[in-house]
């Protein structure tokens, strides 16, 4: 996919989010330049624990279809939603992250105590809620960073404390249940992606960093405070504008090559994408063509339950007009569900369908 295209795709979901055409407020860029934004002031520690594809090659090309996304997706081409009305600069000579509210001993960390912490390394795909279905906004990162549980476990957690909180320097505020950090999934204090410090505009210095959870109830930038309520004590900011407070992302798929209404030539022609199913896995990845018989595909590298998988189907095109599908299957064997319903308050679901005309 150009790099045009997916910018104006980027734009466009941002009118989802909100329920309006607009979001007041909020910032949707395509990546940006680094240069601009300058980087973390000392280079990130060697990882103490790399999580199975924490050591993946950032450069790797994957199944090596022209036009698929990346195995690991960019940093500069990562997208970016969030309600800032410009990236905070943050100094890390007087930054703290504070652990609060119903915890046995509250403690602050600076920039250079969270990073002389014990590190893991861990691919994660996050997902948009407003991502619309076979969208843009979605990509996969290797994060590292500080795993929550080790500052919760240091906090002593107050069995009332049933919902972190994530405060940003901003003001933005994000909840979900403290079971996320206790059945396995990863779920970072991130203060790396992709090998190096955060950029500013993905939350320099530390982000949260949640499997499974979509961004709005867990991945808070330019973090300051880590807070344990109760569950019914607080909602976060896009809770009280009508979204779902429980949020966990949704299994789906996406066609990257060929693009949708593509013209192409009859004869053996390659489908790709990617694929997602965030905790249990991608166990295998489907497609179909003008509603046949549903067909197996072969399947890039697994990098982690937590990550998405490329895909790519071989396909001998007749001439004429064909629809096509796609759709995953969890290692539980759970089905992508094929209804479709818009992206409030839960995330959209429904089938990719795209036009490719043979000629």
């Amino acid at each position: 996919m150009e790099r045009s295209r997916r910018t104006f795709l980027l734009w466009s979901g941002a009118a989802v989010l909100g329920g309006a055409a607009v979001v007041a407020g909020a910032r949707l860029l395509d990546g940006g330049d680094e240069a601009a934004f300058g980087p973390a002031p000392r280079p990130l520690p060697t990882p103490d624990r790399v999580l199975p594809g924490g050591s993946v090659d950032f450069g790797a090309a994957g199944l090596g279809v022209a036009g698929i996304s990346p195995l690991i997706t960019p940093t500069a081409e990562f997208f970016r939603i969030d309600e800032a009305a410009g990236i905070p600069s943050v100094d890390t000579a007087t930054w703290r992250l504070a652990v609060r509210g119903r915890v046995q001993q509250p403690f602050d960390l600076t920039y250079d105590d969270l990073l002389s912490l014990p590190q893991t390394s861990v691919p994660i795909t996050l997902s948009c809620v407003s991502n619309r279905v076979g969208g843009s906004l979605v990509g996969t990162a290797v994060w590292q960073g500080v795993e929550l549980a080790t500052l919760l476990d240091r906090a002593g957690v107050d069995p009332a404390g049933t919902q972190i909180v994530g405060r940003s320097v901003d003001g933005f505020t994000a909840g979900f249940p403290i079971e996320a950090v206790r059945d396995g999934r990863p779920a970072l204090v991130a203060v790396g992606m992709n090998g190096e410090p955060l950029p500013r505009q993905h939350g320099f210095p530390a982000r949260l960093i949640v499997a499974g959870l979509f961004g709005y109830v867990s991945a808070t930038k330019w973090l300051s405070t880590i807070e344990l309520t109760g569950w019914d004590d607080y909602d976060g900011y896009w809770i009280t504008r009508g979204w779902a407070k429980e949020a966990p992302v949704i299994s789906s798929s996406r066609i990257d090559v060929p693009f949708d209404e593509a013209r192409v030539p009859a004869g053996p022609i390659t489908l790709a994408g990617v694929a997602w199913a965030p905790m249990a896995g991608v166990g295998a990845v489907e497609v179909r063509v003008d509603g046949g018989p549903w067909q197996r595909v072969t399947l890039g590298e697994d990098i982690g339950n937590s990550a998405w998988r490329q895909w790519r189907w071989d396909w001998d095109a007749t001439p004429g007009t064909h629809t096509v599908s796609v759709r995953t299957i969890d290692r539980d064997g759970r089905v992508q569900d094929a209804t479709r319903r818009p992206p409030l308050p839960a995330g959209a679901t429904g089938l990719v369908e795209q036009t490719i005309i043979v000629r």
